[in-house]
């Protein structure tokens, strides 16, 4: 599912083997940083593995925060990368769970929604998927927002190693099939793993391909 050559994944390599670190939280928008460098923003269920997947991508072991409760992450958090300023990265509160009370579930959405439908300098959003359960109504949802908002998003699936190849195959096939059909899709999926690493050099290579665009 790979669309980039071995100069644009060498590339991205040494962007991300470079200065990285967590700038700040934001619990309302208020709260932002200055919008003056490019920024890719991470969207997924809540446990779909998002925080372990940007550890991977910034091969940290504890940028993001990881846990098995659902719903930890509650704001915006902020990551600069480069050295001078380069981009930010920013993990999201994650959607769709459930067990949350609903006035913290109306909390999360309004500032995802409003963070994605305001935020001039985003470039893409990234909207994870978790392979072994593929796209939901939750994930449908966000992508409806990003489609009438014109926001440009990209679907990756992660925790590819949880199923056997050909059942990922099936699923990033369907997957695309319904990318293709979205008008601020793009057009191609990523499955990675970040336990084994696989597609985490796409992904990046995703990333400065969205923010050089």
């Amino acid at each position: 599912m790979s669309d980039f050559d071995e100069d644009a994944i060498e590339a991205a390599r040494k962007v991300f083997a470079g200065p990285i670190a967590f700038l700040k939280s934001a619990p309302k928008l208020e709260h932002l940083p200055g919008a003056d460098v490019p920024e890719v923003a991470f969207a997924g269920r809540s446990n779909v593995g998002k925080s372990s997947l940007l550890n991977a991508l910034t091969n940290r072991n504890s940028l993001a925060r990881t846990s098995n409760t659902p719903g930890r992450t509650q704001e915006l958090n902020f990551f600069d990368v480069g050295e001078p300023l380069a981009f930010r990265l920013v993990d999201m509160p994650g959607y769709g769970f459930a067990k949350a009370p609903k006035d913290v579930v109306k909390k999360w959405r309004f500032l995802v929604n409003d963070f994605l439908r305001g935020r001039d300098v985003l470039k893409r959003t990234l909207v994870l998927v978790d392979a072994r359960h593929g796209l939901k109504d939750v994930d449908r949802q966000i992508m409806d927002m990003l489609d009438k908002a014109a926001v440009s998003y990209r679907l990756v699936l992660t925790k590819a190693d949880k199923i056997k190849p050909t059942e990922l195959t099936d699923v990033a096939v369907r997957t695309a099939e319904e990318a293709r059909k979205r008008p601020a899709a793009h057009p191609e999926i990523i499955a990675t793993s970040s336990e084994t690493g696989t597609g985490i050099a796409e992904l990046r290579a995703a990333v400065i391909e969205a923010i050089a665009g």
